[in-house]
């Protein structure tokens, strides 16, 4: 396969993964921005949901340049439970804390999916933007993780 859109197509599947996570990630990030308390937390986590946006758009315009022109946008079913037990969660007043919790979950399935491409054969600029992606995601992973555990911390002092 020393095509490149033969091995791109040959590994549809795997990015439609990662669109879709990145749908569920949009999607998360922005529900639970809106319930956040903390105004500054809110933000970033809005800001965020556009950022998934963005890398959702960046691989839909891969796979358009490369012939797949039906990218139907499904997201996943278990997300969609995982963010409705979280705002459960948030309304009994676990608050801030229970919709971290559920953000850094949220991000594990995404580095999955990412690190799931990132073990196939991947044209070298699909690779990068997968690499960059990836990063940008572990970055926020990381900070919202130290949030949560700042406020953690905090509640048993």
């Amino acid at each position: 396969m020393s095509n490149p859109s033969a091995t791109l197509l040959h590994l549809e599947d795997s990015l439609r993964t990662v669109i879709d996570c990145l749908i569920d990630s949009q999607t998360g990030l922005r529900k639970i921005g809106e319930e956040l308390k903390d105004p500054t937390l809110k933000l970033y986590f809005l800001d965020e949901s556009l950022v998934r946006a963005e890398f959702r758009g960046a691989l839909e315009s891969i796979l358009h340049h490369e012939g797949v022109h039906d990218i139907a946008e499904k997201g996943s079913v278990s997300a969609t439970l995982n963010r409705a037990w979280a705002e459960f969660k948030a309304k009994l007043d676990g608050g801030d804390y229970s919709l971290l919790e559920t953000a850094e979950q949220d991000q594990h399935a995404a580095i999955k999916a990412y690190t799931h491409a990132l073990n196939q054969e991947l044209p070298f600029p699909v690779r990068q933007t997968i690499l960059a992606q990836a990063a940008r995601i572990q970055l926020f992973h990381d900070y919202v993780l130290a949030v949560r555990q700042l406020k953690n911390a905090a509640a048993a002092d």
